[in-house]
């Protein structure tokens, strides 16, 4: 194969895999969460012609109220089903190679767009159906697997160079933001125009697309003699050959991640890693409960959001944040500290989680946008750094126990803020997102 190409596969490597699945991500969420409330109008309100047209119910207490525990047993169900997989893939990928764990969230993907399609085409079907498209995507450990698999690739492409590693992560994590900016934008244009069936068929394309990527173009790195240590720190006989991999129980991946997050490491860098790993718990807590109730609430008197402008607001959202990584921070980073950075982030983070919950208008929300532009950063430095603290053969069984904590803040920041939003609802809407501010000054107190 010519060399330009080898080179180029060296260059673009996971950044396609994000960025379609944080596309189809964004896409679906606002769809789903869409249907969910229209079809809860539908069952309580019995009248097609209000429900069909969601400026004409916004306000009812009562549909925002069932759609949201609705919405926290979605998030419940994807929570719980997809930590086993999460905990077990990282230390998978560390034998069998990263690729295969990029591929299975999309191949059951597909499976719970089909489902989501069906809710949506057939109108006597319970809005109980979406919770099995949850359990279906939680297979297989969702976005969590996508970002395990992907930083430990980084992770093993540039090993022994940590300036290099903190700007490909950066680069890696920007395509959420870019893929979020095309799934709103796209997302909220295919509902105006052409309904939720459409989105959930683009939802669909997006996973062929990463398929098909994964397969045709991306190649494992070589990780020579690094993905045999662990095994033979399990015990001396042990060889990675195919028939003793087969051998290998899934409790003994899950072990070992663990072994990988609690062993004894020089200095204290063991415990600056475990409060990186709660810095990204807090962080993704505040980033999933935002998403729970962003659409419920900006709905809501007196900003009264239609989607579309739902969507053009994410967009715009997504488009600054990813700027942020792409753009700013590497510029930033050859006079500040990437610590420094960190910490500048969280803070405007911070501003702009209390400019969205005092905001009462369009363009109060729009300015929280810019506000927050730099909020990105403080995750793509935590994961550098915390993939600098363990050995070659630990970035699987790291990112793997950091994706399981991802994971479980999807229960976790479901029952907070999907759980406080309707009690908020008849004084003060925006008092979640005051919590989150809460939130994240702790992650800053953590980075100090």
């Amino acid at each position: 194969m010519s060399a330009w190409k080898e080179k180029l596969r060296r260059v673009v490597t996971v950044e396609p895999v994000i960025f379609f699945y944080m596309t189809s991500t964004f896409i679906v969420t606002p769809a789903y969460q869409q249907m969910i409330i229209t079809k809860v109008c539908q069952e309580l309100l019995k009248n097609d012609t209000i429900c069909s047209y969601p400026e004409h119910h916004k306000g009812d207490e009562e549909v925002q109220t069932t759609a949201s525990y609705i919405l926290l047993l979605f998030n419940a169900t994807l929570s719980l089903v997809s930590i086993p997989p999460a905990i077990m893939l990282g230390s998978w990928s560390d034998r069998a190679g990263r690729r295969w764990v990029m591929a299975l969230p999309s191949l059951l993907s597909l499976l719970s767009g089909g489902l989501l399609l069906a809710v949506a085409l057939l109108e006597n079907i319970s809005v109980y159906w979406t919770l099995m498209a949850a359990a279906l995507t939680g297979l297989t450990g969702g976005h969590v697997s996508i970002f395990l698999s992907s930083f430990s690739y980084l992770a093993d492409l540039t090993m022994g160079s940590s300036s290099s590693r903190t700007l490909r992560m950066a680069v890696a994590e920007s395509m959420i933001f870019v893929g979020g900016t095309v799934g709103f934008l796209l997302g909220g244009f295919l509902e105006q125009e052409f309904g939720l069936k459409a989105a959930f068929g683009a939802y669909i394309g997006c996973h062929v697309l990463a398929l098909l990527y994964i397969v045709l173009w991306l190649r494992d790195p070589s990780m020579g003699k690094n993905t045999c240590i662990s095994a033979h720190k399990e015990g001396a006989d042990e060889q990675c050959s195919p028939t003793d991999q087969s051998r290998l129980f899934i409790l003994k991946y899950a072990k070992l991640s663990f072994k990988a997050m609690f062993k004894r490491r020089s200095g204290q860098e063991r415990l600056k890693l475990h409060f990186l790993i709660l810095c990204t718990f807090i962080n993704n807590l505040v980033a999933v409960g935002e998403q729970s109730i962003l659409l419920l609430y900006l709905m809501y008197e007196p900003r009264e959001f239609t989607t579309a402008l739902f969507g053009v607001f994410n967009s715009v959202r997504m488009l600054l944040l990813g700027f942020g990584l792409l753009g700013l921070f590497p510029v930033l980073m050859r006079c500040i500290k990437e610590m420094t950075l960190a910490k500048l982030s969280a803070v405007c983070r911070i501003a702009s989680y209390v400019l969205l919950a005092l905001s009462n208008n369009t363009w109060m929300v729009f300015l929280v946008a810019v506000v927050g532009a730099p909020a990105g950063i403080s995750q793509a430095v935590i994961r550098s750094l915390s993939s600098a603290i363990v050995g070659p053969d630990e970035q699987g069984a790291m990112f793997s126990f950091s994706a399981s904590v991802e994971a479980t803040c999807i229960l976790i920041a479901a029952t907070i803020f999907n759980g406080l939003y309707p009690l908020t609802l008849p004084t003060f809407p925006g008092m979640p997102f005051i919590i989150m501010a809460v939130f994240i000054l702790i992650v800053l107190i953590l980075l100090q």
